[in-house]
């Protein structure tokens, strides 16, 4: 009997089929000793059907079978790979966008930690602009109230003019008006002209420097009366006049 007639399915389970060839082998087997050892004067018939071997039956499908679940099982492994590659894209992608919205939500918190700061330094300037501007209008409140007492004579007279031609910026000094005065009215407030070309005119220089009534009504100083006999009133408007028409009360040496 040959050997290894069967090795191409040996590793495989032997079905109903290949049992059955395999039984059809041996019974030819067993024939064919059988007809060797007649002896030669024996007389035999055999029959040209009894010779010929039996053919061997198998079949293909086991094999086809196995192709077909070993592309199955291929098939089933790439698109599991698939699967896990499409899966570990989708964590992936996840990742990326929670990592996104994360870095986002820092950047908005930042942006709002700036602007806040940002608020609050524009509302620190502004409180300490508005305490400067309340102090300021404090001061000048203080100041305004604070009252300042001049003696009632020509040093008192002079004194208190000054302070108000300096708010006004009418230049003049203590010297030039005092100087002045003294030769208009020898320092008599209620002196009067009666003589002169203005009084023959009906408008008599009056007050302390002699001002005519539409001088001093013209070059009158707010913050002063309105009489012309007032000394501080009539030295402001003769002070205000003098400075536009010669540049200031010290410049006048004689009657202006």
């Amino acid at each position: 009997m040959p050997k290894n007639i069967f090795s191409r399915v040996q590793s495989r389970s032997l079905t109903r089929h290949h049992k059955i060839a395999m039984a059809g082998v041996a019974t030819l087997g067993a024939v064919a000793i059988g007809v060797s050892a007649v002896p030669s004067g024996a007389s035999t018939k055999t029959t040209t059907e009894a010779a010929q071997p039996a053919a061997v039956a198998y079949s293909n499908q086991q094999i086809k079978d196995v192709k077909a679940s070993v592309t199955d099982q291929m098939a089933g492994a790439s698109l599991k790979a698939e699967q896990i590659a499409a899966k570990k894209k989708a964590e992936a992608a996840a990742a990326a966008k929670k990592d996104a919205a994360a870095a986002a939500k820092k950047d908005a918190a930042a942006a709002a930690k700036k602007k806040a700061a940002a608020e609050a330094a524009k509302k620190k300037a502004e409180a300490a602009r508005q305490a400067k501007e309340a102090a300021s209008r404090a001061a000048k409140r203080a100041e305004a109230k604070k009252v300042v007492s001049y003696p009632n004579n020509l040093d008192g007279w002079i004194r208190e003019s000054l302070a108000i031609l300096k708010k006004h910026d009418i230049p003049a000094s203590y010297d030039g008006i005092h100087r002045n005065i003294m030769r208009e009215s020898s320092g008599n407030p209620k002196a009067i002209n009666n003589w002169d070309i203005n009084a023959i005119n009906g408008i008599p220089s009056k007050g302390l420097l002699q001002v005519i009534p539409p001088t001093f009504k013209h070059w009158h100083v707010p913050g002063t009366s309105w009489d012309i006999y007032d000394p501080v009133a009539n030295i402001t408007a003769a002070c205000n006049y003098a400075a536009d028409k010669y540049g200031s009360m010290d410049n006048v040496d004689s009657a202006y």
